[in-house]
C-alpha cells in the first residue's frame, strides 16, 4: 500500500505567481522542503498541510488526496 500524498501545490502556485521561495517563508520553511512536497518526495505532516491550504485559502482537500488528482483536460465528455 502506497503513502504517497498526491497534491496541486506546484498548480496553485503557478496560477497565483507565487515562487517555491516566497511560499517557503510564508510558510516559515526551507525553499527546498516547498520542492520536495511539489514532487511527493516528501509528505507534510497535518499541520503544514492545514497552513499551506490557509495560504492558499482554500480546503486542505483541495490540495492534497490520497488519490491522484485527474490531469486538466482528463475529463470524460458526455455524449
Amino acid at each position: 500500500m502506497s503513502e504517497t500524498i498526491h497534491n496541486r501545490m506546484a498548480m496553485l502556485r503557478a496560477e497565483r505567481g507565487i515562487s517555491r521561495r516566497a511560499l517557503a517563508e510564508a510558510l516559515g520553511v526551507h525553499y527546498q522542503t516547498v520542492g520536495y512536497l511539489e514532487r511527493g518526495e516528501y509528505s507534510p505532516s497535518l499541520h503544514l498541510a492545514l497552513r499551506i491550504a490557509e495560504y492558499f485559502e482554500v480546503p486542505v482537500e483541495v490540495i492534497f488526496s490520497i488519490h491522484p488528482f485527474p490531469r486538466l483536460g482528463d475529463t470524460e465528455r458526455s455524449a
